[in-house]
């Protein structure tokens, strides 16, 4: 009598672990697939460094967005922005640039860079704002940082920024 009843807890037993293990793969098969499913694409990052008037080094890391996709995504949706992060803009030759803050919750500070990599414009911009913001010369490159950043660390226009390769 003993023995059958040994039998039936040993193949439930049996059953029970199949089952949990079954269970513990799909949930983590399922979590892997929800997490790339909700975070956004990767840009390329780097690190750029400006040269702000008093020969200071600034650097920035930033993601590169160099297609038209992600220009035109660029920061929208995002609640935060590291302190030290932005999106660097690469526009294929230096022309008249303006931006926008359509769905962009955070409030930004842009740049604008010449060919050479001089900054030929900085402004400030809000949060939602529709208003267009363009660049008072000719730009190939934007970039966007937190809102007080480049007058935090002493940046302007006429300083120097040495972009990564790209």
């Amino acid at each position: 009598m003993k023995r059958p009843i040994i039998a039936v807890v040993l193949a439930l037993g049996m059953l029970l672990a199949t089952a949990v293990l079954t269970f513990a793969q799909s949930e983590e098969s399922s979590s892997v697939e929800e997490a790339s499913a909700t975070e956004p694409e990767a840009s390329p990052s780097a690190i750029l460094t400006i040269t702000n008037s008093f020969g200071e080094k600034v650097p920035v890391q930033v993601e590169i967005a160099d297609t038209d996709a992600e220009r035109q995504r660029g920061l929208m949706g995002r609640a935060a922005l590291a302190e030290d992060a932005g999106m660097l803009f690469v526009f294929g030759q230096e022309q008249p640039l303006s931006f926008w803050m359509k769905n962009t919750l955070i409030p930004l500070s842009i740049a604008y860079i010449g060919e050479g990599g001089t900054i030929v414009d900085i402004q400030d911009m809000q949060p939602l704002d529709e208003t267009s913001h363009p660049s008072a010369a000719p730009a190939r490159y934007a970039l966007e940082v937190n809102q007080g950043f480049f007058e935090a660390r002493g940046v302007q226009v006429g300083d120097w920024i040495e972009l990564p390769v790209h």
